[in-house]
């Protein structure tokens, strides 16, 4: 009889929980918690110290390790390769980490291993006392910190005036990244194989890029890169926000297979090793140009619904094979739907939420659809400026989590399911979300 494998999980929470035991074979494992989902995702503050000594103390006590994981952002993805390393298991350099942490240096080994599909940029200091001087970039640009996630403290900037008070903002909050991933780079074994330029606290410029989005889901196991599906990423009407993430996707072979050949290149040339990945490129149609947007060293974990409703399982199921040392077989077409989509309802302006679906509204609208997943994020009374971890241009009051035979159905069930759902506010929006 096989032994139950003990898998940790960095800010573990029921949702994912539920995910996680979707995976073939999940009666071979138990699942603990490591640091729990508070601390984790979207803090006021991220105490490295005090963090750190916590799963090492609930790791120690634990009656055996067999792997650990984590789907969210940094520091989990950061913390990985730490706590691995001390308990002897399969896992990436944090080096190799690092370089996909920080927008900067990833921008670098861009520039030196795909610079046809690197913009240009430019790492900038927030705390510089002249930072119009510093400036050596053309407008419209993005400007955004080298080290968050969800596009915190990301603006497109017009003119100087927008630049000035953007590089105002990112000054009063970079703190609550820069901190802890400053924290982290104590725990580099080869600091050298990093650049020597800029930390936590630097800024990225980079010049506007666009396109068709999608998502490379992959993984790196004894230095095979292996891409297992593509993602494709819809934006909202403003062209800057996340709409929906659709499976599979419907770029040209040829062009995904270019994506590949440079994911593959680029993985290899930071070092990266025994690790789940997600890729973004922008795919220019006009132009057949490709652009990287970024790098994450896990899973995307937005994704792991759609690949339960597309395929059978969550892709938490490469995460663990990865993480217990063995190459993955995933996915296996086994899903109730041809397709699958997650849908991100957006307002566009601040304002107060007067109606919010109830359980049991939703509870109908599952059984009639029951793949559907949806999860409310805002409660009647709130205003919408108080969510957190939002972009700087909408708010994402939903996720909505669909199946169906085609883009179109997928779409039409959608809407349909908003106008049941019938969030409201006190002033009037779009009634598409979109």
């Amino acid at each position: 009889m096989t032994a139950t494998r003990n898998i940790f999980v960095i800010g573990l929470d029921d949702f994912n929980l539920s995910e996680l035991k979707t995976v073939h074979n999940a009666g071979d494992y138990t699942f603990h918690g490591l640091v729990d989902y508070d601390t984790m995702v979207n803090p006021p503050s991220y105490p490295m110290d005090a963090i750190m000594a916590e799963a090492r103390k609930t790791l120690q006590d634990a009656p055996g390790v067999d792997a650990i994981i984590g789907h969210w952002d940094f520091p989990t993805t950061s913390m990985l390769p730490i706590l691995r390393r001390e308990w002897g298991l399969p896992t990436p350099t944090l080096e190799s980490v690092l370089y996909c942490e920080n927008k900067y240096w990833n921008r670098l080994a861009g520039e030196e291993a795909l610079p046809e599909c690197t913009p240009d940029f430019q790492g900038l200091d927030p705390y510089s006392d002249d930072p119009l001087a510093d400036l050596d970039m053309e407008y419209p640009f993005w400007l955004k910190p080298s080290v968050a996630f969800s596009s915190y403290l990301g603006f497109r900037i017009e003119n100087q005036e927008q630049y000035l008070k953007a590089m105002a903002t990112i000054r009063d909050k970079i703190h609550v990244f820069a901190e802890p991933f400053d924290n982290i780079m104590q725990y580099c074994q080869n600091p050298d194989a990093l650049p020597d330029r800029g930390s936590g606290a630097t800024c990225i410029a980079e010049a506007l890029i666009s396109g068709r989005l999608c998502t490379l889901e992959g993984y790196v196991f004894d230095g095979e890169v292996v891409v297992y599906a593509i993602v494709d990423s819809l934006r909202a009407s403003n062209q800057v926000s996340f709409f929906s993430y659709q499976y599979p996707s419907h770029l040209p072979p040829g062009v995904q297979n270019r994506m590949i050949g440079h994911a593959e290149k680029i993985l290899n040339h930071i070092g990266t090793d025994h690790t789940p990945f997600n890729m973004e490129f922008f795919w220019e149609e006009a132009t057949d140009k490709l652009w990287l947007l970024e790098i994450n060293p896990r899973i995307s974990k937005s994704h792991c619904p759609i690949f339960q409703i597309a395929t059978g399982a969550s892709h938490h199921e490469v995460a663990i094979d990865i993480a217990l040392g063995r190459r993955p077989d995933f996915p296996r077409q086994e899903g109730r739907f041809a397709m699958a989509g997650k849908f991100m309802p957006r307002v566009f302006g601040d304002t107060v939420v007067t109606r919010v679906p109830s359980p049991a509204e939703i509870e109908l609208l599952h059984k009639q659809h029951p793949e559907l997943i949806v999860h409310v994020g805002v409660e009647e009374g709130m205003r919408l400026s108080e969510l957190r971890a939002q972009d700087s241009y909408s708010f994402e009051i939903a996720d909505v989590f669909l199946g169906a035979d085609t883009e179109e159905q997928l779409h039409e069930k959608f809407r349909n399911i908003m106008e049941i759902l019938d969030f409201q506010f006190a002033d009037v929006v779009p009634t598409n979300y979109s």
